[in-house]
């Protein structure tokens, strides 16, 4: 099975970024409920998988942007309602209660273009900034395979983020380096490709400069590999992607 071949489930994730002034931004996180399939327990951002409802409201839509693009862009801002409760990539008349209901909707079956048209309020695709797109290799043997893009946004006003209490039992904001620094003293766990966005993402100040270097940097797959290094195996990635740290020893790496 060739690399190109080897297609994963597409899925789409947001990472939500909440300036503070003269410290580092606070990202919204989730830990995953004990019982979900895949990476259980884990911190993660808010996301999931492309769905067909996803795909039929991005048909419909007229974008400069590929059909997939428009797709996972869709399905990261639903995922993102459905388990944090936090309406970004909308625009409109979007308060709080408004997301609540639409939200309850969408918990309750609806689908995201049909509880959007009513109230008059459009997706704005370009409040999410690129970031990244990881696809496990076929050399991995992972169990479940997901395509993931990664988005930037920033934290919407007068809205407060609350668990879904299904996929995700606890949310939290906290710098980059602050989650990091709470998995490691054993407060969660974060997966290989957690960590490694972690800290890239730790590196910058603002929303803006986040920006900015996600814009600097084309997106392309992060396909890891196993290669020995000082000895013993390592789980690796490319050097050109804008990771401080592109590799790890596998004793060490947590994945989903």
């Amino acid at each position: 099975m060739s690399e190109e071949n080897d297609a994963g489930r597409p899925a789409a994730t947001i990472v939500i970024v909440r300036d503070r002034p003269g410290a580092a931004p606070d990202l919204l996180m989730m830990e995953r409920a004990a019982t979900m399939a895949f990476a259980a327990g884990a911190l993660v951002f808010p996301g999931g998988g492309v769905d067909d409802s996803d795909r039929a409201l991005a048909a419909s839509m007229s974008s400069d942007l590929a059909s997939d693009e428009v797709a996972a862009r869709i399905a990261a801002i639903r995922e993102t309602i459905e388990e944090s409760g936090l309406g970004v990539g909308l625009a409109g008349s979007v308060d709080a209660a408004t997301v609540s209901a639409i939200r309850a909707g969408l918990l309750g079956g609806a689908s995201l273009g049909d509880l959007l048209a009513p109230r008059g309020i459009a997706l704005a695709l370009d409040a999410l900034v690129p970031f990244a797109r990881w696809h496990p290799s076929a050399r991995e043997k992972a169990i479940r395979v997901y395509d993931t893009r990664f988005y930037l946004a920033r934290a919407p006003l007068g809205q407060e983020a609350s668990v879904d209490a299904t996929e995700n039992v606890r949310l939290f904001w906290s710098s980059a380096a602050a989650t990091i620094t709470r998995a490691d003293g054993g407060d969660g766990h974060v997966i290989f490709p957690t960590r490694r966005n972690l800290e890239r993402l730790a590196q910058y100040d603002s929303f803006d400069a986040l920006a900015a270097h996600a814009r600097s940097i084309p997106v392309e797959k992060v396909r890891p590999w196993f290669e020995e290094r000082d000895g013993e195996p390592h789980l690796c990635i490319p050097a050109h992607l804008g990771y401080p740290v592109t590799s790890e020893p596998m004793r060490q790496v947590r994945r989903g």
